[in-house]
């Protein structure tokens, strides 16, 4: 499961069983850690998930912030609730991205609202599954524009 942790909504995504390709899945509106993190925790459950993925969102030079904190913050406790460990992973201009495929995909502002958290969540569990396969995090590049989570995808159609 891969969460983008925003101020006010945190998108969700989930793997397919195999682990091999995210996908969008919800946005929770965020009201607090109490109520968050037994939304998240249900959702993880329901799904049977077996690892959490969470956008670290730093500063342009590296540094944590604000919103790195918050996104630990609730990392953290979603993991101890669950028990699993929580992978941190730069998600640096990833709804900037976000932002682009919707665009791109013809969706309109007001639905853009509704999405694009899930929208970055996709591209931040597809980039830690695609780090497992080559060993490393040289997958994502989040200052590579020609970056495409679905690149290589034979399975189109």
């Amino acid at each position: 499961m891969g969460l983008d942790v925003g101020e006010r909504r945190i998108g969700v995504a989930l793997s397919d069983p195999l682990g091999s390709f995210a996908q969008p899945h919800t946005t929770v509106v965020v009201e607090g850690r109490k109520t968050d993190i037994p939304k998240l925790a249900a959702i993880a459950r329901d799904y049977e998930v077996e690892a959490l993925v969470v956008g670290l969102p730093l500063h342009m030079h590296g540094e944590e912030g604000e919103a790195a904190k918050r996104a630990r913050r609730i990392g953290n406790a979603l993991g101890a609730k669950l028990g699993l460990d929580v992978a941190y992973w730069d998600e640096r201009l990833t709804t900037v991205q976000a932002e682009r495929v919707l665009v791109e995909g013809g969706v309109h502002r007001k639905q853009r609202k509704g999405v694009i958290d899930q929208v970055a969540a996709v591209l931040i569990l597809q980039a830690y599954l695609d780090s497992r396969d080559t060993g490393g995090d040289e997958a994502f590049d989040p200052f590579d524009d020609d970056y495409d989570p679905y690149d290589g995808d034979d399975n189109e159609g």
